[in-house]
């Protein structure tokens, strides 16, 4: 007996819902609920799942969006449940294909119960006649063991009819020359067998050489063959291309891997970070005050674009056509802000913000009176400038040396935690802030919390071992347990193994994973929550634009959505960004941009090369500038 059949589409509506035997309704509704969030949503490859005593199987109707399901006992082994939910399908989209396509289903709903009654006592009949019937055996002639065979014994037929007949052939031949009926018979067609035989033996009696002998009788020495080129940095010997250290016990020896680079970079990170000037090494102020023009100099366009600064985003604001004390109107900045969205847009910056920037430039100079083009280029340059300085400017400042000293001081370690998507540089930023943090006096033990990727545990390994090279006497340690295990768990013991030693600074790895994978998601979120680190960074790729932005907004929202303590206020949040390969995207910075005004989290660091020491901290001016251009 049926528990629970019911038709819905995949926006939840429910169609249709026939209660049999349904005696524990809250426990089938449940049942099908956990088989729609296993099956639909986390695309599980069964169309079944059990829940406690029920068992929901499920088909589903791509072209309409419509799923079927139905609840039965999980002891009763129904065999006909696959061809009920076949034929209640061709029933409901036989008689309702027309509501389906025009969408008036959904509306008005349907009266399937009749037409579901029908045709499960029809079935459940045939169930019955079928299982009381005695069970006849299969004869092997209906079996695919015979189709194969008698398969290969035609083949074989063939061939033995085909040889047979050659055989017939050559011995009419034969008594006919012998007896002297010998008849005139056209010539016999070789097969590709004889063919292949006959050339088989050309080509081995022509490839017979006959021996060479000299007059003494000895044999001609035989022919050099080709030799191998040798090359001036080749050959079998690498001893001129080998610049490896020996090792010891498989060790790496990175003693004589640093050598006058490792004296240069000791000390050269001491204090706060730098802000990276990459983008734009000209002064900001210069380039927003620029733009002190002579009136006379303003109405002669052959000289406007070398007076107003170089032009830049702001070039197009000469198009308005200003006379003298003209008020700006709304009409008059129309073309000018659709070309400053565009401009934005190429540069990273999401539309929402560009309309936002917009739009308060507008309101900064809608209504007021301009005599000449020079005092309107100004006041929009430090409005928009103004704007950006302010989306850019964090809500919180995060001072990572302070708080690093804050918690010393209170005995116990200061933990910053790295997540994000696969292969944007967590573990290669991961040991710049630990070189940072060594420059700066600090014992740091680095966490090796991704036990899923390959060689991800070496990596930092790596890292570990030449950083301690500089820094000996466990300033610095790596600590992990291998592979495959919880890093939830591994991240707990770390930091109660980094409080009974004494060190400053805990720094997580993990694992990368996509936004959209909410298992993974989950597993991140239980480690933050469990953990409860004192900064969590998301670790961003600047050269994606606003895919980072995505994948910030969804990383920030899991960690929401499944924190442990959201029950006790305290939510889990990213509490910064940490921009990688900052130093490849030339002007396009818009994604800082996003990802600072959606977030309102402080961008704490910028990646801005390969070694130890090109890690920097956000310019808001540098960035500015590069938007202004």
């Amino acid at each position: 007996m049926l528990e629970l059949f019911t038709i819905f589409g995949k926006g939840g509506i429910v169609l249709f819902c026939f209660q049999g035997a349904c005696t524990q309704l809250v426990l089938s509704t449940a049942a099908v609920n956990e088989a729609i969030k296993n099956i639909l949503i986390q695309g599980s490859s069964t169309n079944s799942h059990a829940h406690k005593n029920l068992s929901v199987q499920v088909k589903q109707d791509n072209e309409f969006e419509l799923v079927f399901a139905v609840a039965v006992q999980k002891m009763l082994q129904l065999s006909y449940l696959d061809k009920l939910l076949d034929d209640i399908h061709l029933e409901f989209r036989d008689r309702y294909k027309n509501e389906l396509r025009d969408g008036t289903l959904w509306l008005h709903g349907c009266d399937f119960d009749s037409d579901f009654k029908e045709v499960l006592a029809r079935i459940e009949n045939q169930h019955r006649v079928q299982k009381g019937a005695p069970r006849a055996m299969k004869q092997f002639t209906e079996s695919k063991k015979f189709e194969k065979t008698a398969t290969a014994n035609k083949a074989m037929f063939e061939q033995d009819k085909s040889v047979a007949s050659t055989a017939a052939r050559l011995a009419t031949s034969v008594f006919n020359s012998v007896s002297g009926n010998e008849k005139p018979s056209p010539p016999v067609a070789k097969s590709e067998i004889e063919i292949a035989r006959e050339n088989m033996k050309k080509r081995m009696s022509s490839g017979k050489k006959s021996k060479k002998a000299t007059e003494n009788g000895t044999k001609a020495p035989k022919k050099k063959g080709k030799e191998a080129r040798q090359w001036e940095m080749g050959g079998k010997s690498t001893e001129g291309i080998d610049f490896s250290t020996p090792s010891v016990n498989g060790d790496e020896d990175h003693k004589t891997c640093w050598g006058e680079e490792g004296v240069q970079l000791k000390g050269s990170m001491a204090g706060d970070l730098s802000g990276f000037e990459g983008h734009d090494s000209d002064n900001l102020e210069f380039r927003l005050h620029h733009v002190s023009l002579k009136e006379d100099e303003v109405s002669n366009p052959t000289n406007e674009s070398e007076t107003s600064g170089g032009g830049g985003m702001f070039s197009f604001l000469k198009n308005i056509n200003l006379t003298t004390q003209q008020t700006v109107t709304s009409e008059h900045l129309i073309p000018v802000l659709d070309k400053l969205k565009e401009h934005l847009t190429s540069k990273n910056v999401a539309t929402e913000i560009s309309e936002q920037l917009c739009n308060s430039l507008e309101s900064n100079l809608v209504g007021k009176t301009y005599s000449t083009f020079t005092g309107l280029n100004t006041t929009a340059r430090n409005a928009l400038s103004e704007s950006l300085t302010k989306i850019l400017s964090p809500k919180r400042r995060v001072n990572v040396l302070r708080d690093v000293m804050d918690a010393k001081q209170k005995g116990r370690p200061y933990v910053i935690t790295f997540c994000g998507v696969n292969g944007v540089g967590k573990s290669t930023n991961l040991a710049k802030v630990c070189f940072w943090l060594l420059e700066n006096g600090y014992r740091v033990l680095v966490v090796g919390g991704d036990t899923f990727r390959a060689g991800a545990v070496e990596q930092l390994r790596t890292h570990v071992s030449r950083l301690s090279v500089l820094y000996p006497n466990e300033q610095v340690q790596l600590y992990e347990r291998g592979y495959g295990k919880d890093p939830a768990g591994l991240a707990f013991e770390a930091i109660k193994y980094a409080k009974e030693r004494r060190y400053d600074v805990v720094l997580v790895d993990t694992a990368g994973r996509m936004q959209d994978n909410e298992p993974l998601m989950r597993a991140l979120s239980k480690l933050v929550a469990l953990n409860k680190p004192d900064l969590t960074l998301f670790v961003g790729e600047a050269l994606v634009g606003n895919e980072a932005v995505d994948q910030l907004v969804k990383f920030n929202q899991s960690l929401v959505d499944n924190s442990v303590a959201a029950d006790a206020g305290t939510k889990s949040v990213i509490d910064g960004i940490l921009l990688t390969k900052f130093d490849c995207i030339d002007d396009k910075v818009g994604a800082a941009i996003s990802m600072t005004y959606i977030t309102g989290q402080p961008i704490v660091f910028v990646g801005t090369g390969q070694q130890y020491p090109d890690l920097k901290s956000l310019n808001v001016k540098s960035v500015v500038s590069a938007l202004l251009r």
